[in-house]
This record gives structure tokens, C-alpha cells and sequence, in this order.
């Protein structure tokens, strides 16, 4: 078997890159090979498609492939291969005569600051395209956002200066913004504004189905095929959202989460006497005490699981709740310190409708400092300094949630100040969107520009949605971010003293010293 090399993810091995038969996430070297050469045709097709006319159906695989390479998704070498078969296929029905893939090897073997920048450009459109593949299962779709892909896709595969790189990784951000943008439209379009909810972690007793990933048309979908059967759903990790959208909480039998971080799901699921429907990653390597009930849609993969179609018809799912039949009793769980609720639903026009309220507390001294706390979760025990910095914030300050880094600090009272709780989240790491209007508002009523806010951004990441939303916020000219629980393997010295001089990127360190020199900036 041919070695693996991947470093995409931040638990990549003693953070330089896993590179021998197996990645820590669990995915074999073949696998991780057969996906670089998904890649590899991806830029072919990208060729093709600036050399040709690409269709929507083009599109639409060039989102499912780099959909299919993020960490977590797929598991299963013989989904990979029919992906790149597509891909074959569709290139040679787009593009004039015959225009060669590109072999990932190239990149990996380049010179590290080529290859650093050439990274991020890729991982971030991986990242971007699972956001443009929710929101074209919604039926929205952003020609500008499509035509990025192919450019970007061609510009990995050429000779390329670092300069010409550099402006590629801010337009990635730039354009992600707009992917962010028309998500955030299908989702409000498709299920209403979010309104902040208290979620129960209480699983009732009787048959229920776990939801897992990200996709809100997958849970809908899901919903209505189990309603009237006696069977409650529960939302997992970055599903938690889903709770505070008019149109999918009016749903009685969408109950309440299950569990706390993704990274915790072997465990959380040992002999759980229900299905989980994997819609999205974060799919975990899956074990025998719960094999049988594990089942994927979507570009998610793993051998010998059942996986739900294109059709979307959760059958199979629901038979095996009704046959698992769930708890005897209500079964009590808490969050990751100890809480039994969680809230969410605090997208920007939640929080919007209170600006003036917040305004007013600054001015009078209520609300000293903002901290958007979120980003990936993951299982590195130093990602207790996410916890540890919100516990140590003064009673005085605000902190915004994103992702599934939230259930790091979610189930904690904090209290509130004068009526608005202490921990607002504002939903998925796709909601970022949410928590960049939110900040460009507050700066347009105090009449200032972003980074002259008192507003810090402390970030965890994992995987490459967290890149695109790191390059959107860099675009943006956003300073001051601290990033943990480590610096990514593929930012070279060179890209990363770039990024610290021009950004003051920052790395966290012990949560006591950053936080009193975040509040001693002020």
C-alpha cells in the first residue's frame, strides 16, 4: 500500500502531517490517496471547464467532489472511485480534447511557501463548497461563487508566483463571504429567521432518531417522514441549530440534542437503542457496539453502513427506530459541564432586534468587552482552554457561539446582563455570516470600524470549513484573532509571519494571560 500524506485537519500527526498507513481520523492511506486523486480530477475538470462550457451538472459535481475530500465525510474507497468516474466523465463531455488531471504529488512536493498558500486556496474552496452544496439543495446557486471554483481549482494545478497566490487566498475569503451570504438566504427563506430556544438534553422515552452533520433540508425531510409515527428526533453536534428555525421547530416530535461534541461520539454512542443519520461529517470511524444503527446520506460514506439515496427515503432508518424502541424511561444527559439545556436561535436579527439595548450598555459601562467564541471542536485535551477563557470572562462581557466549539462552554450559566444572557450562539460554523453582520452593525451604530470594536475573536478549528471562514475573516481585515488549540501544519514560517504582521494572528496560549492582555488592550 502505497503511504498516505494529509495534513489538512488540525489533529494531523504530531501536527506535521499523518503520513504513514492510517491518519488519525481514522482514514486508511488508499483512501487518502483515491482522494487526492478526486482532487487531482477536479482540477481537471476545472481545466476543461475554463477551456470549455460547463453545465450545471458540472457544478454540481465539482461541489460533491470537494464535498466528498473534507475531513470526516467519506470513508469508503468505492464512493471515492464512482465520484472520480463522474468526474472523468463529465470532463470529457465539457472540455476540448483531452486535458490531464493533476497529480496531488506536485503540490505536496512543492516549495513550502508555494505549497502553504496553494493549501490554503484548497482546503478553503473545500470548505466553501460543502456551504454552496446546503444551499443548492435549497435551489439557491450564485454563478460568481461556481466560476470561482473552476479558477481557483485551475490556479492550484499551475505555476503560480506567491503573490498570485496570496491575492487567490483573499478572494477565496472574499468569495466564501458570498457563499456564506446565499446559505444564510436559502436557510432563512427556506425555514424563517432564527428565535432563540432552549433545547432539553433529556432524551424522552420511546423510539427516536439521531441527526447528525449539517444539512437542514436532510432534517426536514426526515421530519416529515417520521411525523405521526411516534418516533421523536434529536438534533447532534452542529444540527443543534436547527431548533431555533420557525419552520422546523414547530415540528412537536423534533424533541431536543442528544450528546455533547462530535469528538465525543464513540462513547456517547455505545448501545444507543436508536439509528443516527449521518448527514454531513463529522462522521468517526464507527464501532461494532453501534454499527448496525449507523446510517450516511448524502457525500457521506463508510463501507458496509446503509446508505439513504438520492431518493431520501428514510425507511430504513425508521424501521430500525421503531425496532431499537429507544429508552424504557427518560434518560437524563448533561452537557460537557454538566448542564441538562442548551440555548441557540441567536442569528443576527435575534441579537439585531437588541442593538440599541447593547449600544446603551456599552456607553454606560455594562457590557465592557465581546468575545466570539466558536469554531471546530475536537478531541486535543488543550481544548479545555476554550472552556477555561469562558469561565474566567468578567460578568461584564458578552460571549457569541459559533459551531460545534460551543458545546465546549453551551451548557454553562453565566448569567446575564440586564436580560440578555451572557452566551448567545448564533448557530452553525456556516453562521459565521450571522456573527460578521452582527459586527458590522455594532460598528455602524457606534460609528467605528470593526477592529476599533471591543470585540475579540477566539477561534478553534479542525477542519477545512473553519479555513474558508478564517480567509473570509482575514479579508475582511479583521485583527486580533487568536487561533488555537494549534497553528495549522500547512501555514509555512513565511505565510505565518505574513499573517501575524499583517493581522496579528495570534496563537493562544494560557487562557489567564491572553485573556487580561486582550482586556488590557482595550
Amino acid at each position: 500500500m502505497r503511504e498516505m500524506f494529509c495534513f489538512q485537519c488540525q489533529q494531523t500527526a504530531h501536527n506535521t502531517g499523518c503520513d504513514g498507513k492510517a491518519g488519525v481520523c481514522g482514514k486508511k492511506a488508499d483512501t487518502a490517496n483515491y482522494q487526492d486523486e478526486l482532487i487531482g480530477a477536479l482540477i481537471g475538470l476545472a481545466r476543461a471547464a475554463r477551456a470549455g462550457t460547463p453545465t450545471p451538472h458540472t457544478d454540481e459535481l465539482i461541489l460533491k467532489g470537494l464535498f466528498t475530500t473534507i475531513t470526516n465525510v467519506n470513508f469508503n474507497n468505492e464512493t471515492i472511485l464512482q465520484c472520480k468516474t463522474e468526474i472523468e466523465k463529465e470532463k470529457a463531455a465539457v472540455g476540448p480534447g483531452q486535458l490531464d488531471d493533476y497529480d496531488l504529488a506536485a503540490l505536496w512536493a512543492a516549495g513550502e511557501d508555494v505549497r502553504s498558500l496553494k493549501s490554503l486556496i484548497l482546503f478553503g474552496l473545500k470548505g466553501m463548497a460543502a456551504y454552496a452544496y446546503h444551499a443548492r439543495a435549497l435551489g439557491r446557486t450564485d454563478p460568481a461563487v461556481n466560476a470561482f471554483f473552476y479558477e481557483a481549482l485551475e490556479a492550484i494545478g499551475a505555476e503560480k508566483t506567491p503573490d498570485e497566490l496570496l491575492a487567490l487566498v483573499l478572494k477565496t475569503g472574499e468569495v466564501n463571504l458570498a457563499c456564506m451570504a446565499l446559505l444564510d438566504a436559502a436557510n432563512t427563506g427556506a425555514y424563517g429567521d432564527p428565535v432563540p430556544v432552549t433545547v432539553p438534553l433529556t432524551i424522552e422515552k420511546g423510539p427516536f432518531i439521531v441527526v447528525s452533520g449539517h444539512d437542514l433540508h436532510d432534517l426536514k425531510l426526515l421530519l416529515d417522514q417520521t411525523a405521526g409515527r411516534g418516533i421523536n428526533i434529536y438534533t447532534h453536534s452542529e444540527m443543534l441549530p436547527a431548533h431555533g428555525y420557525p419552520e422546523l421547530k414547530k415540528y412537536p416530535h423534533l424533541k431536543g440534542n442528544f450528546g455533547t461534541g462530535w469528538q465525543n461520539q464513540q462513547s456517547e454512542f455505545h448501545n444507543i437503542p436508536a439509528p443516527i443519520l449521518f448527514t454531513t461529517n463529522c462522521l468517526m470511524p464507527v464501532r461494532q457496539s453501534y454499527s448496525d444503527r449507523v446510517f450516511t446520506t448524502s457525500v457521506v460514506s463508510y463501507p458496509e453502513l446503509t446508505h439513504i439515496g438520492d431518493d431520501k427515503d428514510f425507511t430504513p432508518v425508521i424501521e430500525k427506530a421503531l425496532e431499537c424502541g429507544g429508552y424504557p424511561e427518560d434518560h437524563p444527559m448533561t452537557g460537557m459541564n454538566g448542564g441538562s439545556t442548551v440555548m441557540t436561535g441567536f442569528a443576527r436579527n435575534a441579537v439585531l432586534s437588541h442593538a440599541e439595548q447593547i449600544v446603551w450598555l456599552v456607553r454606560e459601562g455594562k457590557i465592557r468587552h465581546f468575545f466570539l467564541i466558536g469554531g471546530c471542536d475536537g478531541a486535543a485535551p488543550t481544548r479545555s482552554y476554550y472552556t477555561d477563557f469562558a469561565r474566567m470572562t468578567p460578568p461584564d462581557t458578552l460571549i457569541l457561539t459559533l459551531a460545534c466549539g460551543k458545546y465546549r462552554l453551551n451548557d454553562m450559566d453565566l448569567g446575564s446582563i440586564e436580560g440578555i444572557p451572557r452566551v448567545l450562539d448564533c448557530g452553525q460554523c456556516n453562521d459565521a455570516y450571522s456573527a460578521i453582520r452582527i459586527a458590522l452593525a455594532l460598528a455602524e451604530a457606534f460609528g467605528c470600524g470593526v477592529n476599533d470594536l471591543p470585540l475579540t475573536l477566539v477561534l478553534s478549528w479542525y477542519e477545512q470549513k473553519a479555513v474558508c471562514i478564517l480567509l473570509t475573516l482575514l479579508y475582511l481585515g479583521l485583527r486580533n484573532i487568536y487561533l488555537g488549540p494549534t497553528l495549522p501544519a500547512f501555514v509555512s514560517p513565511n505565510v505565518l509571519d505574513f499573517l501575524v504582521k499583517q493581522y496579528n494572528l495570534t496563537p493562544t496560549g494560557d487562557p489567564k494571560t491572553d485573556l487580561e492582555k486582550i482586556l488590557n488592550r482595550q
